[in-house]
């Protein structure tokens, strides 16, 4: 007879991970095995809503039906073929993609640094081949408080010094400006400068919005000076804030827009650079590429997320929701939260830190059986999948108040 298979419990697994992974994360310290929609459970069998959804990488939940039908269906058929030779779901995939975004042409790639870091390289490409740059002159302007990854390059220009400490050195190039500070950067643009990266909310520095008018200064200044206006909406982009991009709340048309999270439906991960053909039309055969970009796999899920927000269905939830969700927290103002910064379905919330640090309001939170994440000293991040019911999003706020008091 075969021996029954010992299943671990979350404190065991805990204590497991320890000498065997490299410790880059602080976790919460809750093991999940399974999940639906909105909701995780862990190894024991207790219940959890998801106020994070992995960072918006989870925006129509945990397998979402569509998705999960799409990815069994390629599964069966063909999953990787690398770039050497064409397959037959990544034309769809691009076409779809751009036609969502209103681009001319999409650049797949896997992972979120991966999508920066080529928005970075295309940059400075058309920068040499289209603005005359001199070689190797070319400077990218960025914002101070900003999150686009954790490459060499990029936290080169990243503010975070827990981000850059031990890693130098750095790669040059870039100039830190202050966000929400059209003078700061009207200063520092010029001859040299390819491009003007930005996240048109900053989400790891706590929900950051900029003024209204902020990314129409943005989009005007770069047309001005001759250089690219470069969109990091790989959380903020893909229905969270309730729209297709973020952008588009202050009607504005970048250059080139990065994904990614969402794109890959929870599934596999999918990235991508989207840009007007005269800017990804730079790059030649040999210049840049990924064995897993654009892998039958990957196009078929990112085909089927562009799908669903083809409807619109998902972003009229998170303008619908996200109203929901402002009207909860402004209740909350004045009773242990001292402030939030909201659009559609994300919101970063202060906490009074006389109540505790953002990781121990986390840490409360769970054992009342939501999960959030926090940010910055007493701020939380909450980012539920676009999925979560009315019902589901005021029983998380009622949670927050009850460890709140």
């Amino acid at each position: 007879m075969t021996a029954p298979v010992r299943t671990r419990g979350s404190q065991e697994l805990i204590r497991a991970e320890e000498p065997v992974l490299a410790h880059n994360y602080h976790p919460l310290p809750v093991v999940v095995a399974r999940a639906e929609g909105a909701w995780v459970e862990d190894v024991e069998g207790r219940r959890y809503l998801d106020m994070l959804a992995g960072y918006s990488a989870l925006n129509f939940g945990h397998r979402h039906p569509a998705l999960i039908e799409a990815a069994h269906r390629q599964l069966d058929r063909l999953t990787l073929t690398s770039r050497a030779f064409h397959n037959d779901r990544l034309a769809e995939f691009a076409e779809r993609l751009a036609a969502l975004t209103g681009m001319d042409m999409v650049l797949p790639m896997n992972t979120g640094a991966e999508a920066v870091e080529s928005g970075v390289k295309v940059a400075r490409k058309w920068a040499y081949d289209v603005k005359g740059v001199p070689a190797d002159r070319a400077t990218i302007v960025v914002a101070a408080d900003n999150f686009h990854g954790r490459t060499t390059t990029i936290v080169s220009f990243s503010t975070d010094e827990t981000a850059r400490q031990g890693f130098g050195p750095f790669t040059p190039g870039f100039r830190i400006v202050p966000y929400n500070d059209l003078a700061a950067l009207e200063a520092a643009v010029d001859e040299t400068t390819a491009a003007v990266l930005i996240e048109p909310i900053q989400g790891e520095a706590g929900v950051i919005i900029p003024d209204d008018g902020y990314l129409a200064g943005v989009r005007e200044l770069t047309r001005r000076k001759g250089c690219l206006f470069v969109a990091d909406e790989i959380q903020s982009g893909l229905g969270r804030t309730g729209s297709t991009l973020a952008v588009e709340h202050d009607s504005v048309v970048p250059d080139v827009v990065l994904l990614g999270k969402a794109l890959g439906g929870g599934i596999v991960p999918v990235s991508a650079v989207v840009a007007r053909r005269e800017v990804l039309g730079v790059l030649h055969p040999g210049e840049h590429g990924s064995t897993f970009g654009g892998n039958p796999l990957a196009a078929a899920v990112g085909t089927a997320v562009v799908e669903l927000l083809e409807t619109g269905e998902f972003q009229r939830r998170a303008t619908e929701l996200g109203a929901a969700l402002r009207d909860g927290l402004t209740g909350l103002v004045g009773k242990g939260v001292v402030g939030f910064r909201s659009r559609g379905l994300w919101a970063g919330v202060d906490i009074d830190p006389a109540l505790g640090t953002g990781r121990e309001i986390s840490e409360r939170l769970m054992r009342e059986g939501i999960l959030v994440k926090d940010t910055h000293g007493s701020t939380i991040r909450l980012a539920p999948p676009l999925t979560i019911t009315a019902e589901e999003l005021e029983g998380a706020l009622g949670s927050l108040e009850k460890v709140l008091r």
